[in-house]
């Protein structure tokens, strides 16, 4: 099953997420199939918390691919600031 999800990076304390289609028998950080946007909660001054391909994520779900809880608050957060 393809899954939309989000993959970490960044330090010890300051996360970073990559949200990434992926197959949901790969690892977290492991390979995936297609980066549509980021997440930073800990983003502060101009620095962007969310960026996220609307269109991409509606075309993979569209495919029958499931989204994570988190990556679908995301989702709904994402379309009000486009809105």
């Amino acid at each position: 099953m393809v899954k939309i999800r989000l993959s970490r990076g960044g330090a010890k304390g300051r996360p970073f997420y990559h949200v990434v289609v992926t197959d949901s028998r790969s690892a977290r950080d492991g390979r995936n199939i297609e980066s549509v946007g980021f997440y930073n909660p800990v983003a502060a001054g101009k620095d962007k918390r969310l960026e996220l391909n609307v269109a991409r994520v509606q075309e993979w779900v569209g495919k029958g691919a499931q989204l994570s809880d988190k990556v679908a608050s995301l989702l709904k957060e994402a379309a009000k600031q486009a809105a």
